[in-house]
């Protein structure tokens, strides 16, 4: 932070933040949890970021300023994640030992499902252990947010690097299963 502050803000910070807000605003969509039984929970919520910000992180690695894009954007990602940590309360001396177990856990959701997008794992596994927990959806429920990801990782990638460059991304709407 010191050194930041000192030679200026990453030049990616920006649309990593933008990006970030996009992942947010979309894993709020109320019909995941509406029609698609994610649990409104705190966890719930979380795994919903996860998923979307894996989305954008897989998909700016293939930028040719990826991985600097993409480290901004997962720092800026867990750093909202420390702030709301604190905003509900949790000691100070913990914060910093849960945020780190909750990045732990995001690159282990992470490999689970570029696995399940590349065919070498079933993805509605990784989604029924990740988005739904103790909660045990429809097959159905499943097949959905599994076509849902695909169809996430396929907008993303039909997007073009400059737009992801400048922090503009979109998702497609979530399955309309259950309506």
């Amino acid at each position: 932070m010191i050194l930041r502050r000192l030679f200026g803000r990453n030049e990616w910070e920006a649309p990593a933040r933008a990006l970030y807000e996009i992942a947010v605003g979309q894993a709020r969509h109320p019909d995941f949890y509406r029609h698609l039984g994610i649990p409104d929970t705190i966890d719930g919520r979380f795994e919903l970021v996860a998923l979307h910000g894996f989305l954008l992180i897989r998909r700016v690695r293939s930028l040719p300023a990826g991985g600097t894009l993409g480290q901004a954007l997962f720092d800026v990602m867990f750093a909202d994640m420390d702030a709301s940590l604190r905003e509900m309360g949790a000691g100070d001396l913990g914060v910093g030992r849960r945020v780190k177990t909750m990045a732990k856990g995001f690159y282990g959701r992470m490999a689970a499902y570029e696995a399940g997008l590349a065919g070498t794992a079933p993805l509605a596994d990784a989604l029924r252990r990740n988005l739904y927990g103790t909660t045990e959806p429809p097959p159905s429920v499943l097949a959905a947010m599994a076509e849902y990801l695909r169809d996430a990782a396929q907008t993303l990638e039909n997007r073009p690097d400059s737009a992801l460059e400048a922090g503009q991304a979109g998702f497609p709407a979530p399955p309309p299963l259950g309506r």
